[in-house]
């Protein structure tokens, strides 16, 4: 079974997008923008560190295509990106069939084998 056609996500996308989503401030922050659109500032509002680290943070999402942030005024507006979160999920669920059928054929194995005394 291929796991990740070309028409999905690269190997190099794949690499960004679950390297960015490690961090729980950066999952944090694309819930935040999935729910609605948020400016810099009040991302680092909700974050006990710097507006500058909050900046680093989004930059990584961004890179990866988990957001977009677009001028509004002097502000910077950080938006989710559900197609992208989409393309992630297709790429798990496509790994979770794999192991289901795995287990499905160890079932199955260990259905034929006999008790043991």
């Amino acid at each position: 079974m291929v796991v990740n056609s070309s028409a999905e996500l690269t190997d190099d996308e794949v690499d960004r997008i679950f390297r960015a989503l490690a961090d729980a401030t950066r999952r944090d922050i694309v819930r935040r923008t999935l729910a609605g659109e948020a400016s810099v500032s009040e991302l680092a509002g909700a974050y006990s560190m710097s507006f500058a680290a909050v900046q680093k943070h989004v930059a990584v999402l961004e890179g990866a295509g988990l957001v977009t942030k677009r001028p509004r005024g002097r502000e910077r507006v950080v938006r989710g990106n559900p197609d992208a979160i989409r393309r992630a999920q297709r790429l798990l669920d496509a790994y979770e069939q794999i192991w289901v059928a795995r287990i499905g054929r160890l079932d199955a194995l260990l259905d034929d084998t006999p008790p043991q005394q």
